[in-house]
């Protein structure tokens, strides 16, 4: 789901340019060829037949009574960034669940103090720079720690693509043709997105804020992406070559498809959200071991 960073996931159409809101009743919203589809049934003030839905058009869905909704039609929601609510007749009631999230805000009231104060957001950069970097680097600007960060990353990519065996020419994609890169390229596109799905259920699951970031900034998901890229080391890089290496070999696989595959079966099988869950929890630990 969380491709924004790469570019591979943003919506074609600002939301500003939408026309708003759909409202669809007494049918099934599905997938096909690439957008949304709405099977009308009967007793609806939409005659019945089968509608192309505007996919990008709305800002929001609204689902009523009698309605069914496929994963495909969710995937491609998330895709272009469309929200959908579970409505009563004629919108009247709201009926779609909440996120699953504790009933305390204990971690989120820590991360925002430590966001607000300069001191202690740069002391909670320098800690997860130093999880990554295995120490704590002398510096204490944060333009100096990126660019350590930085020159560690290109030599990174270097090592693991010599001991995967593939060649690396340096970090290149393009945001507007994401799939002109070299195999490398996409495989990390594809392999960061899964890592940064997976530290979006655990930042969601300790209800803490995806906009404040300690490292990134910018992003409405920068905190997701500060717990991501504690495993590019581990988990990104390493099986994105893998990847590239196996398609590599095998001309008729799919980049995407095997990239996803490897990282899914990491993710499962090291427990690796779990993990990120006791990671921000640490993080925002004021007596840590």
């Amino acid at each position: 789901m969380l491709k924004g960073r790469l570019g591979l996931e943003s919506a074609k159409v600002p939301h500003k340019d939408r026309a708003g809101l759909l409202y669809l009743a007494r049918g099934a919203l599905t997938a096909r060829d690439g957008t949304l589809a709405f099977l009308q049934g009967a007793n609806a003030a939409l005659a019945p037949g089968d509608y192309a839905i505007p996919l990008q058009g709305v800002s929001m869905v609204l689902l009523g009574p009698g309605s069914t909704v496929s994963h495909d039609a969710l995937r491609l929601l998330a895709h272009a960034r469309t929200a959908l609510a579970a409505v009563g007749e004629d919108g009247v009631r709201l009926y779609t669940a909440p996120p699953l999230i504790p009933d305390r805000s204990g971690l989120a009231r820590v991360q925002a103090q430590k966001w607000a104060n300069d001191r202690s957001r740069l002391a909670i950069a320098r800690r997860m720079y130093a999880w990554r970097l295995g120490e704590v680097l002398p510096h204490r600007s944060l333009d100096v720690l990126r660019g350590v960060e930085g020159a560690r990353m290109k030599e990174s990519y270097r090592l693991i693509a010599q001991q995967v065996g593939v060649e690396w020419r340096g970090r290149r994609y393009s945001r507007a043709n994401p799939g002109a890169a070299d195999l490398p390229n996409q495989a990390l596109n594809h392999a960061s997105s899964a890592v940064e799905a997976a530290a979006a259920i655990a930042v969601s699951a300790t209800a803490t804020i995806p906009q404040l970031g300690f490292i990134h900034e910018d992003p409405g998901q920068s905190f997701v992406l500060d717990i991501a890229d504690l495993y590019r080391d581990s988990i990104t890089i390493p099986w994105a070559f893998r990847a590239a290496k196996y398609v590599g070999d095998r001309p008729d696989a799919d980049i995407e498809r095997v990239t996803r595959r490897f990282v899914g079966n990491t993710l499962a099988h090291e427990q690796v959200i779990a993990d990120m869950i006791e990671r921000v929890k640490r993080l925002f630990d004021t007596n840590p071991a």
